[in-house]
């Protein structure tokens, strides 16, 4: 039997990169043109993300899981994702004033990017790059768990 493992890892980072992506458009859009706390549009951004990854991962990383009843995957998928929200929001919420803090006193006020704006996506990536580990483990033992 052929270990896929590391190919699929690979294919659930790729996914993770769509959803990152996706998560930071809509977290610079809550916080930017609709004005929310940062935490809300962190929470509001790792929601749209999450619908984004179960879709990919189940038709591209594990498509064998279609065979599977989409409703109980979904919830697996959710709660292993709301498991990692939990993991996420405290995460962010501690670094990311340090995070400002530490762009403010090495970019100052006049750059390209706001050193605030800055600071939130750091401590977005940091705590996207902590729960994708997370995620997938979590996500190949029990939502996909028996795919090889």
């Amino acid at each position: 039997m052929v270990n896929n493992q590391p190919k699929r890892f690979i294919k659930f980072a790729l996914v993770g990169i769509s959803g990152t992506i996706v998560d930071f458009a809509i977290f610079n859009f809550c916080l930017s043109i609709l004005h929310f706390d940062s935490v809300v549009a962190s929470v509001c951004s790792f929601s749209m993300a999450v619908f984004n990854n179960f879709i990919w991962n189940r038709l591209w990383t594990y498509p064998e899981s279609k065979a599977k009843p989409l409703g109980s995957q979904l919830i697996k998928f959710g709660i292993v994702s709301v498991l990692g929200l939990i993991i996420r929001t405290p995460l962010f919420a501690f670094i990311e004033a340090p995070l400002i803090q530490f762009a403010q006193s090495r970019l100052g006020s006049n750059t390209a990017i706001p050193p605030v704006t800055l600071g939130h996506n750091l401590a977005l990536g940091i705590a996207i790059i902590v729960v994708l580990f997370w995620n997938y483990f979590a996500n190949r033992l029990w939502t996909y768990k028996g795919i090889q």
